[in-house]
This record gives C-alpha cells, sequence and structure tokens, in this order.
C-alpha cells in the first residue's frame, strides 16, 4: 500500500511556471508594474501566491522572467547610475551597445522590440518592464524635476537606434563600429541627461 499523498507538488509535469508566465505577462501588460498584484496573478493562474514566490522571488523578477530580458537592470544600473554624473551619457550607451553587440542577450532583446511594435501585450509589457525598471531608476538617480521626460528620452534614443541597427540594418549605422556608435550617443545622451532640453 502507498502511502497518502502529503502537501507539495502533484506529481508529473507541471504548467504552472508557464501558467504563472502567461497571468504575469496578461497583467503586466493590462495593468502596469505597479497595477498588477502577485495576488491577482497568482489568482488568475489558478495557483498559489506562495508558487509565485517560490519560481520567480519577487515581483519584480517575475516582471523580469515575463519579458524575458536578457539582463537584471536591478544588478546592472546601479553601478551605472552612481558614478559621475557628467559622464553617465556614455556609460549608458556602452553599456546599452555592449548587451545589444552580444548575440546571446541581443536575440531576446531585439525580439521583445519587435514583438512591441506589432503586438498591444508585448506593447504593454515592454512599458511595464521600461518604466519601472529602467525609467524608475535613471528618474531616482537623477533627481530633477524634469526627470522623467529627460529618462524617456534617453530611452527613445536608445530604442531607436536599436530598431535602425538591429532591426532595420540602415546602413552605414547598420555596420558602424560599436565605439563609433558609443561616441555619437553619447553626447546627445549627455545632453538628454543634464542639459537644457
Amino acid at each position: 500500500m502507498s502511502p497518502a499523498a502529503g502537501p507539495g507538488r502533484r506529481p508529473g509535469a507541471s504548467g504552472s511556471r508557464e501558467d504563472i508566465l502567461t497571468a504575469a505577462r496578461a497583467a503586466f501588460a493590462r495593468d502596469g508594474f505597479g497595477g498588477a498584484s502577485v495576488r491577482s496573478i497568482a489568482r488568475d493562474a489558478g495557483v498559489d501566491q506562495s508558487l509565485i514566490h517560490h519560481f520567480f522571488g519577487t515581483k519584480q523578477q517575475l516582471l523580469l522572467a515575463a519579458v524575458a530580458f536578457p539582463i537584471d537592470p536591478a544588478v546592472a544600473l546601479p553601478p551605472l547610475l552612481a558614478g559621475d554624473r557628467g559622464s553617465l551619457g556614455e556609460r549608458l550607451a556602452a553599456f546599452y551597445l555592449g548587451v545589444l553587440e552580444q548575440p546571446a542577450t541581443r536575440a531576446p532583446a531585439i525580439a521583445l522590440l519587435q514583438a512591441a511594435t506589432t503586438n498591444a501585450q508585448a506593447a504593454g509589457l515592454l512599458r511595464a518592464f521600461i518604466g519601472e525598471q529602467v525609467v524608475g531608476r535613471l528618474v531616482a538617480a537623477l533627481d530633477m524635476p524634469d526627470a522623467a521626460l529627460r529618462a524617456t528620452l534617453v530611452g527613445a534614443q536608445l530604442v531607436g537606434t536599436a530598431v535602425v541597427r538591429y532591426i532595420i540594418r540602415v546602413e552605414p549605422l547598420a555596420s558602424a563600429a560599436p565605439q563609433t556608435v558609443i561616441a555619437a550617443l553619447a553626447p546627445t545622451l549627455q545632453r538628454y541627461l543634464t542639459g537644457p532640453l
């Protein structure tokens, strides 16, 4: 006679992790990061919210998994933002190009950008991710009255560069050396960050 089933996961394959990601993508796209709750995502996925914490840890980590972005801004951005504000544009340009020049990190980032241009849910998901994880951190670091506008201008410049260089592949930008692109981007980013608008 087999022992009675106890608490824990049911034996066999479980789609709970994918169900959570599907529910999270829909919630973040619909409600944004601030409006989506772990409780509502768990309800929509048909799981206990403790399972979300088990698989993903925090709500921020769940967003990162839902977006499938290749880097964690919570880890990558603080060192970039902690340095001298006068060279922040160059550091951001170098970091961004560094991510996109590596095939392993470029592929998921470009896939997300492509999806966001044709799919409303993907666009909402990317908006939630950028707003919370990137723009929010940059705004806090700038600590200026117009910091949100400055941060979104930086984002627009970087996203536009990615689209033209890696998706549409317009020459000569598509084949320009990364250092050339960084040198061209850095002053514009720096003006958005600290100069007159």
